[in-house]
């Protein structure tokens, strides 16, 4: 895999029938950007959301988009609302509540199925925030074939608010799972996975001395970009075996 800069992401017609997304949330959709990295005809393809702070062009994003499609896997990305019209006005316009962007994101499952058509593989996930409402959008995704929910750095417990959890989401995941998390990540290390129940369907992959961007101090001996490959070399492995 091709070495790239040290990234961070800090500062076939269908129905809607089956799946709940609002028209508004629809239509914020079409109206908005859509990057896709790799081939429309593939057989395995994923839609990555972006975190609360970074839209979809992250250089994040980009070096993990990269990095799947060499792997063969296809890569959507988009920009939900409030960050679109971040990017468009200007300003940081902050995120809204994670439950009210699922409709977003269940309209964004709908339009890559209607692109891909109903053979193809479809895996969701995000980074972050992301990756927490592709949880949330998974079950309520209806008949829409989802292989499973691959995550990079779920938001288990808020920095400074340890009983804030948000282990119920995990928990309640109905379909296979994969988290990539960094053992030092403010927002859920290993200390407070080992609290988790668990489910049998659920895998973690631990990026050792990784950070909420699965960044690695430099005492750890490995560069950003290494444990990105880390990440997406287990998120293909995710996908191969689905």
């Amino acid at each position: 895999m091709r070495k790239s800069q040290e990234v961070t992401d800090r500062p076939n017609k269908m129905t809607l029938r089956e799946i709940p997304a609002t028209a508004a949330a629809k239509s914020r959709l079409e109206t908005g950007s859509w990057l896709m990295t790799g081939p429309v005809k593939r057989q395995t393809h994923y839609i990555l959301a972006h975190g609360a702070g970074a839209g979809m062009t992250s250089p994040f994003l980009t070096r993990v988009a990269q990095l799947l499609d060499e792997g063969g896997a296809t890569v959507h990305r988009f920009e939900f609302g409030y960050m679109a019209a971040r990017t468009a006005e200007g300003g940081r316009r902050p995120a809204p509540r994670a439950e009210t962007l699922v409709d977003e994101y269940l309209a964004a499952i709908v339009r890559c199925r209607a692109r891909i058509g109903p053979r193809a593989r479809l895996f969701i996930g995000g980074k972050s925030m992301g990756g927490r409402i592709a949880c949330l959008a998974s079950a309520s995704a209806g008949d829409m074939k989802i292989s499973g929910v691959a995550v990079l750095g779920f938001p288990l417990k808020p920095p400074g608010k340890p009983h804030a959890s948000r282990a119920g989401i995990i928990e309640n995941l109905s379909i296979p799972a994969l988290i990539v998390q960094g053992t030092r990540d403010a927002f859920g290390g290993a200390e407070a996975f080992a609290e988790l129940r668990m489910p049998a369907h659920v895998r973690l992959h631990w990026i050792a001395d990784g950070d909420h961007d699965l960044k690695p101090r430099k005492i750890s001996g490995r560069t950003h970009d290494e444990t990105l490959q880390d990440a997406a070399e287990a998120l293909l492995g995710f996908f191969r075996r689905r």
